[in-house]
């Protein structure tokens, strides 16, 4: 297992390779980040690292959260993460993570929330497909039908109908770095990422191996 980092998506844009063919890719603000506690198996049973990314203002964090943060004198920071690792003796308390832990052509998992599109009806949300149009038809996008009466006089849970739509928690993995720019701690990942600009995303190497 390796450590991963937080970051923020900046936008879309595209490259062109050495064969001259466009590659869509997505500008990650990769970290810093910095150690905020290491987890071992001796104090914790098992063997973590916590990381932090963001700077906030400190009145905004409770007591708890500043006297956990002074310990490792990373500052204010907004967002914590945990990773586990193979040997969390590698790492200190306040040591800085950046871009350059990644390579390109490394596969790597990016999660994320993906954009939340509020209330949404049937059609716009699950993939149905309309009612007719002509023929003097008013069932256009309305739900229909959603159960039985009398028996059993409700809706089951899970029904698929109307309601929100959007920002959940989604992973994209084994996607690949094209490029990394460790001066400005930006990665180049091929492909699209959840979240719209400005999104927390937990960048790490994949944890899955095969085709699937």
């Amino acid at each position: 297992m390796s450590i991963g980092i937080l970051g923020t998506k900046v936008g879309m844009t595209q490259i062109f390779d050495d064969a001259g063919k466009a590659v869509p890719v997505t500008v990650i603000q990769a970290g810093p980040c910095k150690v905020t506690q290491v987890k071992t198996k001796d104090t914790d049973g098992y063997e973590a690292i916590q990381i932090g990314y963001g700077e906030t203002r400190e009145k905004l964090l409770t007591k708890p959260q500043k006297g956990h943060l002074a310990k490792s004198g990373a500052g204010s920071l907004r967002h914590l993460k945990e990773y586990r690792v193979d040997s969390a003796g590698e790492y200190e308390l306040g040591q800085e993570l950046k871009a350059d832990l990644f390579e390109a052509g490394q596969i790597i998992d990016v999660s994320g929330r993906t954009i939340g599109r509020g209330f949404a009806g049937n059609q716009k949300r699950h993939n149905f497909r309309r009612g007719p149009m002509t023929h003097g038809s008013k069932n256009h996008r309305a739900p229909g039908s959603t159960g039985a009466g009398t028996t059993p006089g409700r809706i089951y849970p899970g029904k698929r109908m109307a309601g929100r739509l959007g920002n959940d928690k989604v992973t994209l993995r084994k996607l690949t770095v094209v490029k990394v720019d460790a001066e400005q701690n930006l990665l180049l990942v091929k492909g699209s990422v959840p979240g719209k600009p400005g999104a927390l995303l937990s960048i790490a190497p994949t944890n899955k191996v095969g085709n699937k």
